[in-house]
């Protein structure tokens, strides 16, 4: 049975070759090659999650869209063509299986502030308790969001749903016409008013010093689509009111890894490298996948216009390292692509921030990049050298015939 991730994983691959296929081929012509084996590697995917799904009226179309999308990448039609048809089977695929999906990026909160105050405030309130101006005039009475209760059983996805679509039988209108990121933005807003400001203090705390918390938000994904009633089950009620209180006023932690850029893509391939040896294949497999969507992939535009080389030599690493997994090679081989992909990692984290790069991963950066760009250097270097001392050897030697024909 599919889950929600998978719809998820399928829609985020499907966004990913809409958004990079134009990095890959340009006038019927393949321009980057790792580019292009991702666009290839990923419509696969797409099309086996999808084979996978349950079984429903809609899906022999999502099927017939995944096919048609892969030859056209195949043929290496023009960008336009194959952004057009991976959007359209992504917003198929959830029509067809709606999910949680989530922001692209962390949600500005200040603007949501000021968004709330325009379009909500009059209704629901200014503290959210559901005593606005207007809220007398309203039947049913709009939602109080100090709820707790009832905050407790709703997802930020939830209510960016509400925001979208508005509710029937009620004066709660849609507000599609305003950006996505507003609209996650008045999300997270209207969901922190049930969590107050003081338990996020210690929400924060636990959120510093729990890595097993951490993990249970990799990403956006992960915090939208939880409830805190679910939270609580796996956490109890007051840390789980506590993490909420503070995840919802800085969903910007989610994304932020103290320990480097790549510190979640690390994360992952070791998890997937443990589910490996222990002969889980597919759980490697989604969790290699998730260490390129989730750790790497953000960075990539970064580490692109600073070292568009390395990043294609780590795009191919991951790649190969996928096709290991799938195909079953001997784990020493997977071990192999891992340690090769870590000293990639080292040398990105050195070009991403070099301020922040440990001691050793500044080493393995720098020599990393010696190795690849500074041979022709080291030996015009060698080459100096050994001029220099070839001159001083005929001086010497000049200096030497000097003096026997004086004397």
């Amino acid at each position: 049975m599919a889950s929600d991730a998978d719809v998820q994983t399928s829609w985020r691959l499907l966004d990913y070759i809409g958004v990079d296929y134009a990095g890959a081929v340009a006038d019927g012509k393949v321009i980057s090659s790792a580019e292009y084996g991702e666009m290839t590697e990923f419509a696969a995917q797409v099309e086996t999650r999808l084979k996978a799904l349950p079984a429903k009226p809609a899906k022999a179309d999502l099927l017939r869209r995944s096919a048609t999308l892969r030859s056209a990448i195949a043929a290496k039609s023009a960008p336009a063509v194959v952004a057009e048809q991976s959007h359209l089977l992504a917003s198929a695929l959830l029509a067809a299986y709606p999910v949680p999906l989530a922001p692209g990026t962390p949600p500005d909160l200040n603007r949501a502030a000021k968004l709330y105050a325009e379009n909500c405030a009059s209704c629901h309130g200014v503290n959210g308790d559901g005593r606005g101006r207007d809220a007398a005039k309203l039947d049913p009475p709009p939602i109080a969001f100090t709820d707790k209760e009832r905050a407790d059983q709703r997802s930020l996805f939830g209510l960016y749903q509400v925001i979208s679509q508005g509710l029937d039988g009620t004066a709660m209108q849609s507000f599609e016409a305003l950006p996505e990121a507003d609209r996650w933005a008045l999300a997270f807003y209207a969901g922190h008013f049930a969590y107050p400001d003081a338990a996020a203090s210690e929400g924060e705390r636990l959120w510093r010093e729990r890595a097993d918390i951490r993990s249970k938000y990799p990403n956006l994904a992960a915090l939208v689509g939880t409830t805190p009633a679910a939270l609580a089950r796996d956490l109890g009620p007051k840390n789980a009111a506590m993490l909420t209180a503070f995840l919802r006023r800085h969903p910007d932690a989610v994304t932020a890894r103290p320990d480097g850029s790549l510190a979640l893509t690390r994360e992952r391939l070791a998890e997937s490298l443990t589910a490996y040896r222990a002969g889980d294949r597919k759980a490697a497999a989604e969790l290699a996948l998730s260490a390129y969507l989730d750790g790497f992939e953000p960075v990539e535009p970064v580490l692109s216009a600073r070292d568009a080389a390395l990043m294609a030599r780590i795009e191919t690493g991951m790649a190969q390292l996928r096709a290991a997994i799938g195909q079953g090679r001997p784990t020493a081989e997977v071990e192999a692509a891992n340690r090769s992909l870590a000293n990639l990692f080292a040398e990105a984290e050195a070009v991403l921030a070099p301020e922040r790069a440990s001691g050793a991963s500044s080493f393995l950066g720098a020599f990393g990049v010696l190795l690849r760009e500074g041979l022709e250097a080291l030996l015009i270097v060698v080459a100096m050298i050994a001029f220099l001392a070839q001159s001083a050897r005929s001086c010497d030697f000049g200096q030497v015939e000097e003096r026997t024909l004086n004397a």
